[in-house]
């Protein structure tokens, strides 16, 4: 077990090294950022006083080296644009994107989580065929679009709903509607074959020829193993929601961290940038890790196969 434990901490500690890589060389190769902050005709003293201020004048070994550094103490830089540190930011806006993905969160499970039940209990059935359309309109919409046309109707044409901003719960409702309908397709399709798997094993098998009544072998012996990667996939795209909905945020301008990172992007602020991908991509990382111990606890074939 504690070997697994060890191996399993390596692969973590691999990926985030590779992440930090990948994104601190990819925000380089957009360009200057000093050519979006000076003034228009500025002097070229200037330009490389504000590159020396930013230490951007050094060579990419020793900017990766003092990212790193700087980041295993707890400091992640300044912004360039905001000129303020990246976390203090970072953390001004962390609440607004926890509310926003625990709604769509929430919404995305009581939509998905039923609907994947029925579309399992009913093959073949309306309520498969309406889940499978479902999941498929849901996986393939662009966010951007069905963001635009839920303004287009409820702001728009019937003035019910605000079109952007943040605020009160009204403001709320289509930001994590168009949120929470990629991730209610995603968990009402794993729900779905989840319980097909569970359905079709022996104990369930055992149960219905006991005489127990549908209504409890569904409920009771089926549903708590089917949601078990439900659950999984839950977490995991819990963080991605608080992270990186930046399409969501930006399209309402929810003031959150998705939007954060579309601002660090157009304005090329490197340590904005690598700050919401780093900690967004540890979330996740730290997430997996955890769920592969748990898995692990529960079920021994897993470690002694690894």
């Amino acid at each position: 077990m504690k070997q697994f434990i060890i191996r399993r901490i390596g692969y973590s500690l691999l990926s985030l090294f590779l992440l930090s890589l990948t994104i601190f060389l990819f925000v380089r190769v957009t360009g200057d950022p000093m050519t979006l902050l000076v003034e228009p005709g500025a002097r070229p003293e200037d330009i490389e006083a504000m590159r020396h201020q930013f230490g951007l004048d050094q060579p990419l070994w020793v900017q990766y080296w003092l990212f790193v550094t700087s980041f295993l103490t707890g400091d992640l830089g300044q912004s360039f644009y905001y000129r303020t540190p990246v976390l203090e930011l970072y953390f001004q806006r962390l609440p607004n994107s926890l509310v926003l993905a625990a709604v769509a969160m929430v919404l995305s499970l009581a939509i998905g989580i039923p609907s994947g039940i029925l579309a399992a209990v009913r093959v073949g059935g309306f309520w498969d065929s309406f889940g499978k359309t479902f999941a498929l309109l849901g996986l393939s919409l662009p966010q951007f679009w069905v963001g635009l046309v839920l303004i287009l109707f409820f702001s728009v044409y019937l003035g019910w709903l605000p079109s952007s901003g943040a605020g009160g719960i009204a403001h709320l409702l289509m930001p994590a509607f168009t949120l929470g309908w990629y991730f209610a397709a995603a968990h009402m399709r794993l729900t779905r074959s989840s319980m097909l798997e569970v359905l079709g094993s022996e104990y369930v098998k055992l149960a219905r020829l006991k005489g127990l009544p549908e209504s409890l072998v569904i409920g009771k012996h089926a549903l708590k193993n089917a949601l078990i990667p439900v659950i999984t996939l839950a977490g995991i795209n819990l963080v991605v929601m608080i992270n990186v909905a930046v399409v969501v945020e930006t399209v309402f301008a929810w003031p959150g961290i998705g939007r954060l990172l579309y601002e660090g992007i157009t304005f090329r602020d490197f340590p904005v940038v690598q700050c919401v991908v780093v900690i967004g991509g540890s979330m996740i990382i730290v997430v997996n890790l955890l769920v592969d111990i748990l898995y692990a606890i529960i079920d021994p074939r897993i470690r002694l196969e690894s």
